[in-house]
């Protein structure tokens, strides 16, 4: 009962805010035709992504969001939430000039990636857990632990909030004080949010 309430409620937070989206057969144990199966999208770890379908080129096309609370709370209201935060950075990340030709990712089945991030290449190796989605990235200078969630047909890269402001601010780019601001302002109101980038192919 508990698990059919929370399913409601995120139904209907999710036709207020217009965002019922559909996935692709990328994601392990999802088909096409599993639409309960594919709205909650902002809860890490509801619909994972398999090894084989992180595979390949991923471009940036929006702010991500998640949430990794299986609170009643977050669940029924994630997608409103999702959507404030997703505004919000929406226009920060514009400022910073993040764009589809400048930020994306490509994952090989051997374990490396490539890539840029508002136009600094990045290259290494991954590590990828489709159990938990959990994702480390792993470079010459750094090791970056972040997560792989859904996202409409595509899927989100996430990370900790201060671990994105960090990773901004490490390749460059960031507009320091209004990146600070939105960030720090998220993690005092979301607990558990997870921020990052939306890709699609």
């Amino acid at each position: 009962m508990k698990k059919l309430t929370i399913i409601v409620c995120t139904v209907v937070s999710l036709m207020l805010t217009g965002c019922m989206g559909t996935n692709g057969n990328i994601f392990s144990g999802v088909d096409g035709t599993s639409t309960l199966g594919n709205i909650l999208t902002s809860v890490l770890g509801i619909n994972k992504v398999s090894q084989e379908g992180l595979v390949g080129t991923w471009k940036y096309y929006q702010p991500g969001c998640g949430f990794a609370s299986d609170n009643l709370l977050a669940k029924a209201g994630g997608e409103v939430a999702a959507a404030k935060v997703r505004s919000e950075l929406a226009g920060t990340y514009q400022q910073m000039g993040i764009s589809g030709s400048n930020t994306y990712f490509t994952f090989n089945q051997d374990k490396s990636f490539s890539g840029k991030l508002m136009g600094t290449p990045l290259s290494g190796s991954y590590v990828y857990d489709p159990n938990t989605g959990q994702i480390t990235l792993k470079t010459m200078i750094a090791s970056i632990n972040g997560f792989i969630n859904t996202s409409g047909s595509g899927i989100s890269l996430l990370f900790e909030s201060k671990k994105l402001l960090s990773i901004l601010q490490m390749v460059g780019s960031a507009s320091g004080n209004a990146t600070l601001a939105t960030v720090s302002e998220l993690s005092k109101n979301y607990d558990g949010v997870r921020l990052g980038f939306d890709l699609a192919r």
